[in-house]
């Protein structure tokens, strides 16, 4: 018993430890953000310690939303993931092993009934003993019903064990779709979208077919964060999200890049079409107000800034998020609220 308070004791002190230091350096206090600091002082993952000290000491001791949903990314998600699918395949082996067992049961019966057959046959009473004949025949046909019984059971266990199996599989594909969605907005998560960037460059490059990229940030995210507090500013981040999944086609990979800033890969879509997409976003979100949910208190408009690049033959991924990433930083420098082409860049450069 004293053992048990011991650890409550302990627990309940780092749960205070957590939220004093959340305050301390400025983070959000969402659930993740809670579960980030959590895994730092516990010193459970001494990667995220690692990670997080380094954050600390690079950023005048404050950590921002974007850096908990990197750490959340980079570790915990993937950690939880892992442990999932580990447990979910070993429970499918076992199901697995167990329908094995299953077949080779139901073999041996088989081979033990065929034997039977076999033996009977070649012990057919003659016609003229009536009475051998029908203990014959009562004896067969007691033998069939029995291996009739062993099949039914047999298909009834497989059925089941086969249903087990796809539960597991649903299981762990849900498993992992959460560990690729990003848990606020809904969106696909940083490492999706580096695992379908990398397959949309590979298909390029075979297919020869055009893609687009788009990078958004939202402007004057952080100014609006630290005068709304963080739940409006999840607000407007799902708002985006929203608006983007409205606009964009079903083709399309939507993602949170981290913060506040979004990737899009526009499937089949070259640079002209990229820009339409872009923009076609921005626009509709200056028509969309931002009503703060606890006072019923209008916000005002969001607007995003953005970045467009498109697939050129011996692309990297680095270099396409790059050149994106690149346009949009000229967007903010040319006002923010506007869409920027990589092209643009490179007229500017040979004016310049």
């Amino acid at each position: 018993m004293d053992d048990e308070a011991s650890v409550s004791a302990r627990t309940n002190d780092l749960a205070e430890r957590v939220v004093a230091a959340m305050r301390h350096h400025g983070s959000p206090s969402y659930p993740r953000a809670f579960e980030v600091w959590y895994a730092h002082l516990s010193g459970e993952m001494p990667a995220v310690s690692m990670a997080m000290n380094a954050i600390i000491a690079g950023n005048e001791g404050q950590v921002t939303a974007a850096d908990i949903d990197s750490l959340y990314e980079r570790f915990i998600s993937t950690e939880r993931f892992s442990r999932q699918a580990e447990r979910t395949s070993l429970q499918v082996l076992g199901e697995i092993d167990a329908m094995m067992e299953l077949v080779d049961k139901a073999l041996g019966s088989s081979e033990l009934y065929h034997g039977r057959l076999t033996a009977m046959s070649e012990d057919v009473p003659p016609m003229t003993d009536r009475q051998k004949l029908r203990e014959w025949v009562e004896a067969l046909v007691l033998s069939t019903r029995e291996e009739v019984t062993r099949k039914a059971q047999l298909e009834a266990e497989l059925r089941n064990s086969s249903n087990e199996i796809r539960n597991l599989r649903e299981a762990l594909e849900s498993t992992r779709a959460e560990a690729l969605t990003d848990p606020l907005t809904g969106l696909a998560n940083r490492r999706h979208f580096e695992e379908m960037l990398q397959k949309s460059i590979d298909q390029a490059t075979l297919r020869r077919e055009p893609f687009a990229l788009v990078m958004a940030d939202i402007d004057f995210f952080k100014r609006f964060n630290d005068a709304h507090g963080h739940l409006t500013g999840d607000q407007v981040l799902r708002l985006v999200a929203r608006t983007m999944k409205d606009k964009f086609k079903e083709k399309a990979v939507i993602s949170r890049f981290g913060g506040e800033e979004f990737a899009i890969i526009l499937p089949e879509a070259d640079l002209i079409a990229g820009k339409f997409g872009a923009e076609t976003v921005r626009q509709a979100l200056l028509t969309r107000e931002l009503i703060k949910r606890s006072t019923n208190e209008n916000l005002g408009r969001i607007t995003i800034s953005l970045g467009v690049s498109s697939y050129r033959r011996g692309d990297t991924a680095g270099s396409l998020v790059d050149r994106a990433d690149q346009a949009l930083m000229q967007a903010k420098r040319d006002g923010r609220n506007r869409t920027v082409t990589e092209d643009v860049l490179e007229t500017t450069s040979r004016v310049a």
